[in-house]
């Protein structure tokens, strides 16, 4: 049942953040959340906050589920399991999480199975104190509410703070001339890590256009639009694209041309679609395209570009 996409991807999420928590430290986890949470924020705004598509198990009935594929149950769902590891304790949450993988091992399940499990884990080993934490949880708008997530979360700042630093600097320096090696050199960029670089470049997310020489002097410095990271490659070409920055039009179509992902796909093309003369291009690089994608993919941009 699609509705309940989320027990996959939201706990896929959350399992991939644990690991990368214990190979790089804590510090990795609160950067990865932080970036999730943005791109949460993204597709809430998509589709518009009060979207019943925006709910972590949306009614469906009479909607393609292709229709309600977004970030949503992917970064939505790992929220709510990591406040559930919040309120629980860590070491609690562990146990709790391999007793619920053995009790649903091969087995097609729905909310109500996670839910019920849950609260007869809590009931039957732990105390009066942790069944009042359950029940504080607002289950209801948490499944079926729209927008955002009913709690506040406070990710760990230190991990975005050198990323953060960067952005103000060049922010800071807009109009001038002198982004020189000298004042930016690349290497404040290039030993960052992925999600930081990431996050260096969200930060222009909400300054409006951003100065085009300012764009060609970051390209220039760092190199993004030849990037080999998707990840970064994407936030860059996407913040281009924003600010209607169009020089980097080929990098653009290279990208479309070389993945499928509907997590980059979709919304280079919807932003190349909506730019200065980037209407055109968008139609004929998917038209050129489409069967290089995959079906859903491919249906999806189509909607998305009104084809």
């Amino acid at each position: 049942n699609w509705e309940h996409f989320w027990l996959n991807e939201g706990w896929t999420t959350y399992f991939e953040r644990k690991i990368v928590s214990r190979l790089n430290g804590e510090d990795a986890r609160q950067l990865s959340l932080a970036v999730g949470y943005r791109s949460l924020k993204d597709d809430v705004e998509l589709y518009g906050k009060d979207s019943p598509l925006t709910a972590l198990v949306p009614d469906l009935d009479g909607i393609d589920p292709d229709d309600a594929f977004s970030r949503i149950p992917y970064e939505k769902g790992s929220l709510l399991i990591y406040h559930l590891e919040q309120l629980f304790d860590p070491v609690i949450w562990n146990h709790i999480s391999k007793m619920y993988i053995r009790k649903f091992e091969g087995q097609s399940i729905g909310t109500g199975d996670f839910y019920d499990f849950l609260r007869k884990y809590v009931e039957h080993y732990l105390d009066k104190d942790a069944e009042k934490k359950l029940g504080s949880v607002n289950w209801e708008v948490w499944f079926k509410g729209a927008g955002m997530p009913p709690v506040e979360f406070n990710f760990d700042e230190k991990p975005q703070r050198i990323a953060v630093e960067l952005a103000e600097r060049w922010w800071a320096s807009r109009d001038s001339s002198e982004h020189t090696a000298e004042g930016f050199p690349p290497h404040q960029f290039n030993t960052l890590l992925t999600r930081q670089k990431v996050t260096f470049l969200d930060s222009f997310k909400d300054k409006g256009n951003v100065p085009h020489a300012m764009l060609g002097s970051l390209d220039k410095t760092y190199g993004l639009s030849s990037s080999r990271n998707c990840e970064v490659r994407f936030s860059w070409l996407a913040l281009a694209l924003k600010s209607n920055y169009m020089a980097v039009v080929d990098a653009v179509v290279d990208m479309l041309s070389t993945q499928g992902r509907m997590k980059f796909t979709r919304p280079l093309y919807r932003l190349l679609h909506a730019s200065t003369d980037g209407r055109e291009i968008a139609e004929k690089t998917f038209l050129r395209l489409r069967r290089f994608y995959h079906p859903i993919c491919a249906r999806m941009v189509e909607k998305d570009l009104g084809l």
